[in-house]
């Protein structure tokens, strides 16, 4: 059984037009936690972490540290990369919540549509998980990997597209592939429910999810079918991260509102059998050695690692190049070691 999240505490207001701020409060070592901020933007670019453009942590709901690196302003919008495949999770459970979606069906995909194609048997849940079986090769150092095909070659016009006519490589539900085109399948079946397009799916998510919670900085970018590319690209400010990352470790619920149906965010956080490492949820990832935490990750280090035990968010952007992920790694540790259950 998962550990259960913690319930916004009494008197701490929540985050819907500022931060509550505070400084470190008891189970916390601020000279540690403060060492460890500092070494991150001391250089513009240093040897253990790259550059780190924002850091922003959130303990027991109040925001008690934050730094930005050289040039960065704390209202400057920033790029997500696949943290943007956990927002468009959240869009899809609030289609869940409100009857529009069976996420256990069958994904509605028209590239599947013969009944004789194996892939009609794929459904949502399966490319939430990445365990689709669909081919499809996620390497950003290879120009013709159908990752870069996708986002900049021959598939960009219509990503969704590209994605449904990759040929499946194993039974669904039997390996798991981390693929980016499996979230872009789920972003056009997103925006056929919502109707409307670009502009449609745009209302959709600021009325249903980025202006409930405070997320009024959220700029979602959609490709020239009007899909909105849910695997890559949301901008926002590293505070609106942390907003987002509030509303998954409160159980989605928002100042007394459900924005998320119940069980959601355990589902996001459930091992998938697939992953062999079983770090990954449904587009979040688990981190190790952090019972009932998960992340939303995205390239070069972007980070919202949600911490129940702590109670404890800590939002990270940057660019870390894939040498300096163990670099990294330690860094996030150390900055979790400043912090008791």
């Amino acid at each position: 059984m998962l550990p259960a999240v913690p319930e916004q505490q009494t008197g701490i207001p929540w985050p819907t037009r500022e931060w509550p701020t505070g400084a470190p409060g008891r189970g916390v070592d601020v000279a540690r936690l403060e060492g460890s901020l500092t070494r991150a933007v001391r250089d513009r670019v240093t040897p253990e972490l790259g550059e780190t453009h924002a850091v922003v942590v959130v303990h027991r709901g109040v925001l008690i540290a934050e730094r930005y690196g050289p040039g960065i302003r704390a209202d400057q919008t920033l790029r997500s990369w696949s943290i943007a495949k956990s927002i468009l999770h959240a869009l899809l459970g609030i289609l869940l919540r409100d009857g529009r979606l069976d996420v256990d069906a069958p994904a509605a995909v028209p590239e599947w549509a013969d009944p004789a194609d194996p892939r009609r048997r794929i459904t949502v849940d399966q490319l939430l998980r990445m365990s689709s079986g669909l081919g499809y090769l996620e390497d950003y150092d290879d120009e013709l990997s159908d990752v870069r095909q996708m986002l900049f070659g021959a598939g960009r016009e219509d990503m969704a597209r590209y994605a449904a006519t990759r040929p499946l490589a194993a039974e669904p539900d039997t390996e798991f592939r981390y693929a980016s085109g499996q979230s872009l399948i789920l972003s056009r079946i997103l925006g056929d429910i919502v109707g409307g397009g670009a502009d449609g799916c745009r209302a959709f998510m600021r009325r249903e999810l980025f202006d409930p919670i405070g997320m009024t900085s959220a700029a979602p970018r959609f490709d020239a079918a009007g899909t909105f590319i849910g695997s890559s690209y949301v901008f926002a400010t590293a505070r609106d991260f942390a907003r987002f990352g509030l509303l998954y470790l409160r159980d989605g619920v928002w100042e007394g509102r459900r924005i998320l149906p119940e069980g959601w965010v355990d589902r996001a956080r459930t091992p998938t059998p697939t992953a062999p490492l079983r770090d990954y949820g449904s587009h979040f990832w688990i981190p190790a050695g952090l019972p009932g935490a998960f992340s939303a990750n995205g390239f070069e280090g972007q980070r919202i690692l949600i911490v129940p035990a702590h109670d404890l968010i800590v939002v990270r952007l940057g660019r870390s190049p894939a040498e300096l992920a163990l670099g990294l790694q330690a860094w996030l540790s150390e900055v979790l070691a400043s912090f008791s259950p």
